[in-house]
């Protein structure tokens, strides 16, 4: 899921807002109840039934959620020259609109709107991550304005946030206590359970939906903190970042995300537990770095025909795709192909899966592994690494196969923001070649170099046959193993007047070329 999320063909919409709730009321049992006996209808009929009004728990809880809406500044490609590459490419000169050169990024306004409930008189708020940072990555967040339901409007400041759980926490200054909500208990919800959500959907303001808890553990297979709360109550795009309230009052979840095949609400909303955005919160607001476990290993869940072909169980488990070299589980001596079935003496279902599992355990943390290699148990032990940042490990699956994708596509280059200067003048997004990414292109241990993430389709060296995965390796003879490096080359064949750069490249199966390159000019 992403900030509109798609999965299995469905819009996984961030919502930027929500939340949930329910009261207590007496409840009228049906006629079948009606027949049993006493002892049965007190195992049977519920203690909580349908609220006659939500308008006691509205009152109380609403003061505290806010709306919060963004300016940003976003970089966006100039429109290129629809003559490039033909005789008439110079009839009309060299530059764009307001003279700036084609293909030269620009930046434009942006703004965001999301919700986020206050957690502390002296004015801590709590949202989404992806409600306050730039949508592409390629932009800077300017302001941030946090709208109070009586219309005050505070400018705040942000604290902290962390992506891979998609949290972030803000602050605004106010000459008076604010109203604020607790965190509660997740682990106290049961599906059935009355749910209230409070946002800003679709930037309307304060608005609030009931519902019920769909599901407890809901897994979506989309990152490390993939475990989720899953509502009926009706959360839409710009409540993302809102509360889900219980029928105490307490925050038992904070809405994200929507599967939906309209981009509206269907009834199947997310929520991040509280027993897991509490504890990142108070890092947050400590000002302290989330640390996360890391074994290092690409893995996908055991599904019914996996199961018969290894003759294992279903829904236990999780096959081994690929593992990084170098990292925890490759020193540990997991191999692809394993079907790891426990870390740290837990199960691996789907419910909790391996990431779940290993992101929770302290980095440096001594811990078992049971797996299935041939038919065969085998126990190791691992020493549990640091999880690299979401940038990192983008960076890393940036080349996997199944997001190489056609020459020119953005895919799998994630928030990387690649050399303006190279991109300007040559027409191609660059990254460092790590010895994962090396790995991935099929490249040697020892290759040093930068790896093209992307290819400019209006460029000179798109046209000489520049693509997504290949390596430049030296320019003007000079050897390149930073940007920096190939972005002073760049820099002194300016200086010099060259109109060209010589740069030699490594095309995925092939041998080093040497292809000279045009400049794109001022």
């Amino acid at each position: 899921m992403k900030p509109v999320r798609y999965a299995y063909g469905l819009t996984g919409a961030l919502l930027l807002g929500g939340a949930a709730a329910s009261l207590t009321t007496g409840y009228a049992a049906g006629a079948q109840v009606a027949q049993n006996d006493a002892s049965q209808m007190s195992r049977v009929v519920p203690r909580q039934g349908a609220p006659e009004s939500f308008a006691d728990l509205t009152a109380q809880l609403a003061p505290a959620v806010v709306n919060i809406s963004t300016r940003q500044r976003i970089e966006v490609p100039q429109p290129q020259n629809p003559f490039a590459g033909t005789p008439f490419e110079g009839l009309f000169g060299n530059r764009g609109r307001q003279g700036q050169q084609p293909g030269r990024p620009q930046t434009q306004e942006a703004q965001s709107l999301g919700s986020g409930f206050i957690v502390s008189a002296d004015g801590y708020v709590v949202t989404n991550n992806h409600v306050i940072s730039s949508p592409t990555g390629r932009g800077t967040v300017e302001e941030i304005t946090v709208t109070m339901p009586d219309g005050t409007e505070y400018p705040a400041r942000l604290v902290g946030a962390d992506a891979a759980s998609d949290l972030a926490v803000l602050k605004i200054s106010a000459t008076r206590p604010l109203p604020f909500v607790h965190f509660g208990s997740s682990t106290q919800a049961r599906v059935g359970d009355w749910v209230v959500a409070i946002g800003n959907p679709f930037g309307l303001g304060g608005t609030v939906t009931s519902g019920i808890v769909s599901s407890v553990l809901r897994n979506t297979g989309t990152g490390a903190y993939d475990r989720y709360i899953q509502t009926d109550a009706a959360i839409n795009r710009g409540n993302s970042g809102g509360p889900l309230f219980d029928m105490q009052g307490n925050v038992i979840g904070i809405n994200n995300a929507i599967f939906s095949p309209t981009g509206g609400s269907v009834g199947i909303g997310f929520a991040i537990p509280a027993e897991i955005a509490a504890p990142i919160v108070e890092q947050l607001k400590a000002g302290q770095s989330i640390t996360r476990g890391y074994l290092g290993v690409s893995i996908q869940p055991v599904d019914g025909d996996l199961a018969d072909s290894l003759g294992v169980a279903n829904n236990r488990g999780e096959l081994v795709q690929s593992v990084v070299s170098g990292e925890p589980g490759d020193r540990a001596g997991i191999r692809p192909g394993d079907i790891v079935l426990s870390v740290n003496d837990k199960p691996i279902t789907r419910e909790q899966t391996l990431s779940f599992i290993v992101a929770n355990i302290a980095p440096g943390t001594r811990v078992p592994i049971e797996l299935i290699r041939d038919g065969r148990r085998l126990n190791l032990t691992a020493i549990v690494g640091r999880r690299p940042t979401e940038e990192a490990l983008r960076q890393q699956q940036m080349f996997d196969r199944e997001e190489s994708g056609a020459p020119g596509s953005q895919g799998g280059l994630g928030q990387n923001q690649p050399s303006s200067v190279i991109q300007e003048r040559l027409g191609l997004a660059v990254v460092p070649l790590t010895p994962q990414i090396a790995s991935q292109l099929g490249a040697g241990a020892g290759t040093q170099g930068v790896a093209v993430a992307d290819v400019d389709q209006n460029s000179d060296a798109a046209r000489k046959g520049f693509q997504r995965g290949d390596i430049i390796l030296s320019a003007n003879y000079r050897s390149v193993s930073t940007i920096a490096q190939l972005e002073a080359i760049v820099a002194e064949a300016r200086s010099a007047k060259r109109a060209a750069l010589l740069l030699r490249k490594l095309t995925r199966g092939g041998q080093p070329v040497y292809v000279a390159v045009r400049l794109i000019g001022d």
